[in-house]
């Protein structure tokens, strides 16, 4: 810091190096272009005032800030946490730093937080989801900056696409609960977009099986354990003959594992419980909780891998990958 308080600036080390700002603009961004007396001059002046470069202003000059942004929906579910870990890791590998906005399963606040993020011109934008709004894929199309929409899936995206299809997940569940022999089947889910999809795809399959309608409970999202819990409640008080739930988080899962057992209800023997992500504590679950896995880790991978060459200018040959689930078979189902 500088006496004032303020931090010191290019200016400042042109002045106790002797040079002018632009010959510091050069041996921080073209070393290459100065003499090595000159360069050394600079960077002792960078030594003796501690002075760190202004990444964003450098990053504007430059038109690269190797900055991408990732949008969630929430900061507190574990669902997202092994692609967020992966993307991560992922663009730090090619020398790019990811920055991380809260859009809170809220459309109006997904497109202010684009707003803001635009402005800053990251490399890259990566969302969880496809964008609600229809300001915020309006201003990410004019933007031209690159997109990767992640964890859905849709023949017309933004710009890339890395994800699954939610309407698929529900099929396949109710599909396995039938064949399984259940005939009256449930779901406690959130009430957030991508729920929706999956509630839609299970009640369409349900209906051309011939199943009874499906009882649903709806709960805030994110979801909780204490949400899980008054699910099975609801569900169960609606519909005491339900034999199979199938609930749209593990977190959501487990809370309807932990109300069978207060309740003294066999699982599987009495009902059978599926979750959804494959979280750490699926396997260890009493009893292991039969769930959806997404691979989370190869949705952030591809997805830095085509924030990357989008951004360095490498043609990308298949701009929407459908990674596709997994239905883990454990002892709850």
């Amino acid at each position: 810091m500088s006496n004032s308080g303020k931090p010191f600036t290019v200016q400042d080390v042109a002045r106790l190096a002797g040079v002018s700002a632009m010959t510091v603009s050069r041996a921080l961004n073209t070393p290459e272009k100065l003499s090595p007396e000159t360069l050394k001059r600079v960077q002792d002046a960078v030594d003796r005032l501690s002075y760190v470069p202004n990444a964003m202003a450098s990053g504007l000059r430059l038109s690269r800030a190797r900055l991408v942004a990732a949008l969630l929906p929430t900061l507190v579910g574990p669902v997202f946490q092994e692609m967020i870990e992966s993307l991560d890791r992922s663009l730090n590998r090619h020398g790019y730093q990811l920055m991380i906005g809260r859009t809170g399963y809220d459309a109006g606040q997904e497109a202010s937080l684009l707003k803001a993020v635009i402005q800053r011109r990251p490399d890259g934008i990566v969302m969880i989801g496809m964008t609600a709004s229809p300001e915020g894929r309006k201003s990410l199309q004019a933007s031209r900056i690159p997109v990767v929409e992640t964890w859905d899936y849709s023949s017309s995206p933004i710009d890339m696409l890395v994800g699954f299809s939610h309407f698929s997940i529900g099929e396949t569940v109710v599909q396995y609960f039938h064949d399984a022999g259940h005939r009256k089947v449930a779901i406690v889910s959130a009430d957030d977009t991508r729920a929706r999809s999956r509630i839609a795809g299970f009640r369409q399959r349900a209906e051309a099986l011939g199943l009874p309608p499906v009882t649903i409970y709806y709960c805030d999202a994110p979801s909780t354990i204490g949400s899980g819990r008054r699910g099975l409640v609801d569900v169960l008080t609606r519909a005491p003959d339900v034999t199979a739930v199938f609930c749209s988080s593990d977190t959501l899962a487990l809370g309807a594992l932990i109300e069978a057992q207060h309740r003294g209800i066999a699982v599987p023997g009495k009902l059978a419980v599926v979750g959804l992500g494959d979280q750490e504590f699926a396997k260890d679950a009493p009893p292991p909780l039969t769930t959806v896995r997404i691979d989370g880790t190869r949705i952030g991978e591809l997805a830095a891998e085509l924030i990357v060459a989008r951004a360095e200018g490498v043609p990308i040959a298949e701009p929407v990958v459908d990674i596709g689930f997994h239905l883990v078979q454990r002892s709850s189902a």
